[in-house]
């Protein structure tokens, strides 16, 4: 997906006739990362790939492969892809196909061990999350608050809290989010009707 995603950061960046520099300018990111980002070798985050996008002239919904079929509802278990690999520590798995036409994003995380209060940096976002722990103990941060949820427990929250979530044990974390809305649906164009 890496690759995939590089390679079409870099046409479009051709294309528009920008350097490597200009991107770099535009978007905030160093030139470093973004030539690691056009070969495949580092992963980048949503909303970084996102305020590309609208630089770049395109739908962030453009960077990612199209289902064949629009009835494919089911995903199998073993179709499920890596979507994104974040901070080398957090694996995201999509849980849907057709991701851009869905109101709703659900996905598998995978936490590896060894975080430090150091690493975690909390954000916000639109809409709201729903985290169910499958596996290990996960710490959830929600504000100012400190959450520690167990295999079975959720939590569900307005997003729009600063939040985030770490895996301070010596096992693998895997959880189950879902939120809303989907940051990666395509907008409705009224323009050309």
């Amino acid at each position: 997906m890496n690759k995939a995603i590089g390679e079409k950061v870099k046409y479009l960046r051709q294309e528009r006739n920008m350097t490597l520099k200009d991107l770099s300018e535009q978007t905030g990111l160093s030139t470093g990362f973004l030539s690691q980002l056009e070969r495949g070798m580092t992963s980048i985050a949503v909303d970084s790939l996102n305020q590309m996008a609208s630089i770049l002239g395109v739908d962030l919904s453009y960077f990612f492969p199209k289902v064949q079929s629009s009835e494919q509802m089911v995903l199998r278990y073993q179709e499920r892809k890596l979507f994104q690999v974040e901070n080398e520590k957090y694996m995201h798995y999509h849980l849907s196909n057709e991701i851009a036409s869905k109101n709703m994003l659900p996905r598998l995380i995978e936490i590896l061990p060894g975080e430090n209060d150091e690493t975690i940096n909390a954000y916000g976002h639109e809409g709201e999350e729903f985290v169910y722990v499958l596996e290990g103990c996960l710490t959830l941060f929600i504000g100012e608050e400190k959450h520690i949820l167990y295999p079975r427990d959720t939590a569900h929250y307005a997003s729009t809290k600063e939040h985030n979530w770490a895996n301070y044990t010596n096992q693998v974390v895997k959880i189950l989010v879902v939120s809303s809305p989907n940051p990666f649906t395509t907008p409705k164009d009224n323009t050309h009707g």
